[in-house]
């Protein structure tokens, strides 16, 4: 998209060793260099851009002071590693970030040992890090823990679930709040930064612990009167009582940009041995780049872009993606019905939601980072009569499976939950794969499992569910966009547990869950052309079963197939145990499953992974030949 820029600092740096060895003073170029080479490799690949830039100084103070990868260094959700990765050895793969091949756009273990711990999901950094400090306690081994974490991350209980327990780790575990909205702190200033280096230097630490230590000797009324004095001065002027709290020694807050004030504060951090510490940086997003620091969160993920004009690459027009059919149905049954509302977790937008507020702003809520405490909430909002609809990506769903077991379906109430991103999701890869949905819900009582083929259906589904008040409900549809169908103007109810035959034969029958149905029909066409007729169904449930209609296939076809775009134990294995349990195994039907591979798939293009993953059409007509004992032609024949 653009010529590379001159990096001639960074070209001197291969690792964090290169980069101790320059001078405090040789820093600001090198930031600006590496903020540079970001901007320019995002800009040919797409990413993650407006975090990485917030965290590019630092980035570099980070590795500049602390001994890195033997002070174990863990960045939160990792959408602002980039920087990270092109101090750590990786420069020269960094323009593969994303791709098939390349560069996670996360960090990753297997890729280099500067990332201790694989991340994508937020809120994780200080758990991993209170493991890694006291790992290194109970071996003796020197190394301290650095957990990055922003601030948007800090809406989920998990990481004050780490705080409260990290006292064990002593001074071996520091955290850094990376607050890149400005969200806890005022503006940062000249007083801000005078008290930041006062309050982490070892004069100061040294004096406050002591003083700490006297108050503790005092009788119990003046011991609490001096703890709450030294706590109301010091969180009037830093805001870090709640930290405090939690046992940390708060430092902050600081300009995370500045990196004369950065060097020392970090210095005197690594060199306290007070316990745990919580430094509070204050970042933005974007940082020196005006199109990302104008539109933070168009700038977040990106497209290729041009450099000089900030302009995205555009996709070329097509049918409306899933997430905002989605969207555009939930909207209309809103009108129809005032029970009506919508929850999402931190991904207004992601989900189309941000639409949804815009029609109605008082009937939907972004609960923050935190899917259990949303999964719950909706559950209190059935239970007093409302109709609730959790957008959530498949793969953070995961992360509040035991309030969809307790909170919902123990209490069979009517929780409506749309999971995007099923399936496989391209550039971000395994972490982000909706791959496990079918799964751990359709072994769930009362629960009602649904997958949409396109966005006709849907728009049927949401309908289906806004109806449906017997018990909670689901529906799985894909990232990307759609096949192109007319969406219907007067949505279907459909009948629960209720599939429909696509196309007729008599020989092989492919039962097909979710949008592979389009692959499905393609390898119909590529089997009639053998002379071998084939029936297609949309199942549209994995649960409840359309159970008279899989007996009839399998009773009158000698082959079936199921597919899904989902990991073993979904839908295949359900209609493999209706097949048992009503005998029709021992008849000699063959039945063969095809859903997504037993391993974690890499990023890649979205066709290529299916490819991958045996799940195309002519994956499918391999599949049914074998199971017929035909010679097959091949794979790649077909796919030819």
């Amino acid at each position: 998209m653009t010529e590379r820029p001159e990096t001639p600092l960074l070209d001197t740096v291969n690792i964090p060793a290169d980069l101790r060895r320059l001078q405090p003073k040789q820093l600001r170029q090198l930031a600006d260099e590496l903020r540079a080479e970001t901007i320019s490799a995002v800009g040919t690949t797409g990413g993650h851009l407006g975090s990485g830039l917030g965290v590019v100084e630092l980035t570099v103070a980070i590795h500049y002071v602390f001994n890195t990868p033997d002070d174990r260094l863990v960045w939160d959700v990792g959408h602002q590693c980039y920087p990270h990765k092109i101090l750590t050895g990786r420069r020269d793969r960094i323009r593969t970030l994303r791709m098939g091949g390349g560069l996670s756009g996360f960090t990753k273990r297997a890729e280099s040992e500067y990332d201790p711990f694989g991340a994508a999901h937020s809120s994780t950094s200080i758990s991993a890090g209170l493991g890694f400090a006291i790992a290194n306690k109970l071996s003796g081994a020197p190394g301290k823990a650095i957990a990055v974490i922003g601030d948007g991350s800090m809406s989920a209980g998990m990481a004050y679930e780490a705080m409260n327990n990290a006292s064990e780790a002593g001074n071996r575990l520091i955290v850094i709040l990376n607050d890149n909205d400005m969200s806890i702190a005022p503006p940062v200033g000249g007083l801000s930064h005078y008290l930041a280096r006062l309050v982490s230097s070892g004069k100061y630490l040294s004096v406050r612990h002591l003083a700490q230590r006297f108050a503790r000797k005092l009788p119990g009324p003046l011991h609490r009167a001096a703890r709450r004095a030294e706590e109301y001065t010091r969180g009037m002027v830093t805001g870090g009582t709640l930290f405090e709290e939690l046992g940390f020694y708060y430092v902050g807050p600081v300009d995370g940009h500045d990196l004369d004030s950065l060097i020392p504060i970090l210095e005197n951090v690594r060199d306290a041995d007070l316990g745990p510490m919580l430094v509070h940086v204050v970042t933005k997003k974007g940082k020196g780049y005006a199109p990302a620091e104008a539109a933070a969160d168009k700038y977040h993920g990106v497209q290729k872009f041009d450099v000089i004009s900030g302009e995205q690459v555009k996709a070329p027009a097509g049918p409306p993606s899933y997430t905002n059919v989605f969207a555009q149905a939930l909207i209309a049954e809103a009108e129809r019905d005032d029970k009506i509302v919508a929850i999402t977790a931190a991904m207004p937008s992601g989900t189309g939601l941000d639409k949804f507020a815009g029609r109605f702003p008082d009937r939907m809520f972004d609960v923050g980072i935190a899917e259990q405490h949303a999964v719950t909430f909706a559950a209190g909002l059935a239970a007093q009569g409302h109709k609730p609809f959790v957008a959530i990506y498949s793969t953070f769903l995961q992360r509040a499976y035991d309030q969809v077991v307790h909170d919902v379906a123990i209490q069979n109430l009517p929780v409506r939950f749309a999971m995007d991103r099923a399936g496989l999701v391209g550039a971000d890869g395994c972490t982000h794969a909706g791959s496990f949905d079918l799964a751990y819900l359709c072994t769930l009582p009362n629960m009602v499992v649904m997958a949409a083929a396109d966005e006709a259906e849907l728009t049927h589904m949401v309908h289906t569910m806004a109806l449906h008040d017997s018990g909670p409900s689901a529906v799985r549809y894909p990232r990307g966009n759609g096949t192109g169908v007319a969406i219907p103007e007067v949505p279907q109810r459909l009948e629960i547990g209720k599939g429909r035959i696509v196309r007729e034969g008599k020989k092989v029958a492919i039962l097909s869950l979710g949008t592979r149905l389009e692959e499905a029909l393609k390898a119909a066409d590529t089997l009639e052309g053998k002379g071998l007729s084939t029936t297609v169904a949309d199942l549209r449930f994995a649960k409840p079963l359309d159970e008279d209609l899989i007996r009839k296939l399998l009773s009158t076809h000698e082959v079936a197939v199921t597919i899904e775009e989902a990991a073993i134990g979904g839908f295949g294995a359900h209609v493999l145990t209706l097949a048992s349990d009503a005998g029709l195994t021992d008849a000699g039907l063959k039945i063969r499953t095809m859903r997504l591979p037993d391993l974690f798939q890499d990023q890649d293009k979205p066709e290529k992974q299916y490819e991958e993953a045996g799940l195309d059409a002519a994956a499918i007509v391999d599949t049914v030949l074998k199971a017929l004992r035909h010679n097959s032609t091949g794979i790649a024949e077909v796919r030819a």
